[in-house]
């Protein structure tokens, strides 16, 4: 036996760690692939197939993400929220992706490459609350943090709509049809509402979001309102209630700006990302 200041060498413990190794070559393959346009058409080419997809701003390397589906459906999803924001453009954001069968998504691939790139500080975007899904009303008081991605990139109402139905248009359908176009989280009461929803409202041609805020909430009883925040818009029948994160509320003719309240950065807690068809 070799003395205690001594070492053996021919002898020493081996650890292997399969989840490391299946991480690092996922880092490799993916960096060896080139970035393209977070663009439709370079989404439209991908196969409706699971895997893990890497995004880039401005060639600087941000979020890395899973689709345990389909990588187009995941991705333009992603395309979406960003195209609705403020303080970024598409033009800035590029993605590669890689297919992966279906029962490797149970190795939870994206974790792997969390835990590869983490050590070398990237990925901030997974830090940030950029994948996390719509809260629900239960968290529409949550104060947002000023590191929040949603904060930093707050929803964008100057945007045009081009493809809402000009004139005269029943409530019920204009709410519908606004929900698919607004690119970000247009939460509404669904049920319950009475005869709230049959009023027609006449609809400019081509109107903002926010244009189209006041025509709603012109039309809407006098106890309801229509709320921003940061990551989202709400219309609910409950014009008393203030949010702590709200930043401006339609209220009958009344547009009323308000100065949010953000909470000190801190640490972000990541949700569960899921694919479109499963929410």
């Amino acid at each position: 036996m070799p003395r205690d200041d001594e070492q053996a060498m021919y002898y020493r413990d081996f650890r292997l760690s399969i989840t490391q190794a299946l991480g690092d070559q996922l880092a490799s393959a993916l960096a060896d692939l080139e970035a393209a346009a977070l663009t439709e058409e370079h989404l439209a080419e991908l196969d409706d197939r699971p895997g893990v997809y890497q995004l880039y701003r401005n060639g600087e390397f941000v979020y890395v993400g899973k689709a345990d589906k389909s990588l187009p459906t995941r991705i333009t999803k992603h395309l979406r929220k960003i195209s609705g924001r403020r303080n970024i453009a598409l033009s800035e954001m590029t993605f590669t992706c890689l297919y992966v069968a279906e029962d490797f998504s149970a190795l939870a691939p994206e974790k792997l490459l969390i835990k590869h790139y983490k050590s070398q500080g990237e990925i901030p975007w997974n830090n940030n609350g950029f994948g996390n899904n719509d809260p629900g009303k239960r968290r529409d008081e949550t104060v947002v943090k000023a590191n929040h991605f949603d904060n930093l990139h707050p929803i964008d109402v100057d945007r045009v709509l081009t493809s809402l139905p000009q004139g005269p248009v029943v409530l019920r359908k204009l709410l519908s049809l606004a929900a698919k176009e607004i690119p970000y989280t247009f939460r509404y009461l669904k049920k319950g509402y009475g005869n709230a929803y049959k009023t027609i409202v006449e609809v400019p041609r081509e109107p903002t979001i926010s244009r189209l805020f006041e025509v709603i909430a012109a039309a809407l009883p006098g106890n309801w309102q229509i709320a921003l925040l940061p990551g989202r818009a709400i219309m609910y029948p409950d014009n008393q209630r203030t949010y702590p994160s709200v930043w401006r509320y339609y209220r009958g003719e009344q547009i009323l700006d308000v100065e949010p309240e953000i909470e000190e950065a801190g640490e972000i807690p990541e949700e569960e990302e899921h694919d479109e068809d499963d929410q």
